[in-house]
């Protein structure tokens, strides 16, 4: 049974993670050609950084998908802490519900319905450029926030509530005790939030689609683009330095996690000696 339940899980890792590999392995092919590997070169990424459209558009993307994160941090924590900190039992599950719905709402059907609003608004403000940067921007941020909340709420509620009122009765004002108290304590959620907003805003392609005009285009949508005629190896090294890139990161996040779960015992054993 264990031989087959390991056998399993490699055939699953297989299928997830060959796509991949295909890419990393062929964007060092020298001969740009996917029947056969010629040979090692980095030509194709030295063709990439030549190509100005494909080097706007990850401008572009990070632009949006940095912005867009951040906003939707900000905002998504100050939700989360008013319906955790909400006595309404009726307003919280409401809150929670509504939350939840854009999360499970098509991409496309939350795509077609902001384009429809951005374009009824532009056109009774009479604007005639009703879609460009700004309109993916608030897009973005929009489909951010459910995910911001729900990676926040959780911290919010294991938090404990003696520590607020304590803080209040030694003299703290309610700001003081959010940046002292609350903020340390959901800062976990906070970072998962956000770096899922990032994450979510730089892979996104069917809502950008919607929302985009042609003098701004995001990373996605020009990989789109470029996929209507042959696709370049130098697609091929971008998807590679993107894959680098977001390995890299995950590595600093667990390492980060992982000091600070080894910080925790230390400090207990420090109390405990006090004591």
């Amino acid at each position: 049974m264990k031989f087959l339940s390991r056998f399993y899980i490699a055939i699953i890792f297989l299928i997830l993670y060959a796509p991949i590999l295909v890419v990393v392995l062929f964007s060092f092919n020298e001969s740009g050609n996917l029947s056969s590997f010629s040979g090692f070169s980095l030509y194709w990424y030295k063709d990439l950084f030549r190509n100005s459209e494909a080097i706007t558009a990850l401008k572009n993307s990070l632009f949006l998908a940095v912005t867009s994160s951040l906003l939707a941090t900000v905002i998504g924590t100050l939700a989360a802490s008013s319906i955790a900190h909400s006595k309404n039992k009726f307003y919280k599950k409401t809150m929670k519900t509504v939350s939840n719905i854009p999360m499970m709402n098509p991409d496309i059907v939350t795509g077609v319905s902001m384009m429809l609003l951005f374009v009824g608004v532009a056109t009774i403000l009479g604007i005639s450029d009703s879609l460009g940067m700004w309109t993916m921007l608030l897009a973005h941020t929009t489909f951010n926030l459910p995910y911001v909340i729900l990676s926040v709420l959780p911290k919010f509620n294991q938090m404990d509530k003696h520590l607020i009122e304590a803080a209040l009765d030694l003299g703290c004002t309610p700001t003081q005790t959010f940046f002292k108290v609350e903020l340390p304590c959901i800062l976990p959620g906070i970072v998962s939030g956000l770096m899922m907003g990032f994450t979510l805003s730089l892979d996104d392609f069917v809502i950008s689609h919607f929302v985009s005009s042609p003098d701004f285009k995001t990373l996605p949508l020009y990989i789109y683009n470029q996929t209507a005629h042959e696709v370049k190896f130098s697609m091929y090294a971008l998807c590679t330095l993107m894959i680098v890139a977001i390995l890299i990161l995950l590595i600093a996040v667990n390492v980060a996690n992982n000091k600070k779960d080894r910080r925790k015992p230390a400090k207990a054993l420090r109390g405990g000696g006090a004591r």
